[in-house]
């Protein structure tokens, strides 16, 4: 579990092919002393397991099912990440809940500057757009951003200066692909409500308490 709230910007050192899958060694910049193999640790967004640690070099493996699902099919070595480990139990939960496991990849295709901060635009699959609301919160690349406005194909956020300072976001250009992870909170509302498929959505949630 994660909260979108990122601690580094870390640099990929090594690709290497493996299995149907991907080895990645990462310089995190971190001081990763109290952290052990079989850690979690969240790369742009999406939840990996830690196989080896060396300094604050790490090793993790992406399998296929996470490379089809994320942007890890386009990574270099020299390559920017984002870089967040798993929530402690006595940690602020200062995000939203993340839990690393990307929905799908999305296009930039607008950046604009707005005032102090940065204002970006990113395309929306229809499928999917039942999972954004304004206001609500939304990861991109791994980070907990809220969504300012909801148009059809799109959706916009804007980025703080805090945020453009400790994320990779700013480097992000249109056509550029990025990691999505909608809301788990309306995943699960969606799957309550289509399970019960005799129902109208007014007689479940009186059958639930909801009056």
């Amino acid at each position: 579990m994660f909260t979108g709230i990122i601690e580094a910007i870390g640099k990929v050192m090594l690709i290497q092919p493996r299995e149907g899958g991907l080895y990645i060694d990462i310089d995190s910049g971190l001081d990763l002393k109290e952290d052990h193999v079989g850690d979690s640790i969240a790369i742009d967004g999406v939840c990996l397991t830690t196989t080896r640690i060396k300094g604050g070099i790490f090793t993790a493996t992406a399998s296929g099912e996470t490379i089809s699902r994320s942007t890890f099919g386009y990574l270099k070595p020299g390559a920017k990440v984002n870089i967040e480990r798993a929530l402690k139990l006595s940690s602020r939960l200062g995000g939203h809940l993340v839990l690393g496991h990307v929905d799908t990849t999305s296009t930039v295709l607008q950046k604009d500057r707005a005032g102090q901060s940065i204002r970006i635009r990113i395309s929306l699959d229809k499928a999917f757009s039942k999972y954004v609301i304004e206001k609500g919160s939304i990861a991109v690349d791994g980070i907990s951003l809220t969504v300012n406005q909801v148009k059809e194909g799109y959706f916009e956020v804007n980025i703080i200066p805090y945020t453009t300072l400790v994320t990779t976001l700013t480097l992000k250009w249109p056509g550029d692909k990025v990691n999505i992870e909608f809301d788990i909170i309306g995943k699960y509302v969606e799957r309550l409500i289509n399970k019960d498929t005799d129902s109208d959505l007014e007689d479940l949630l009186k059958r639930q308490g909801f009056t």
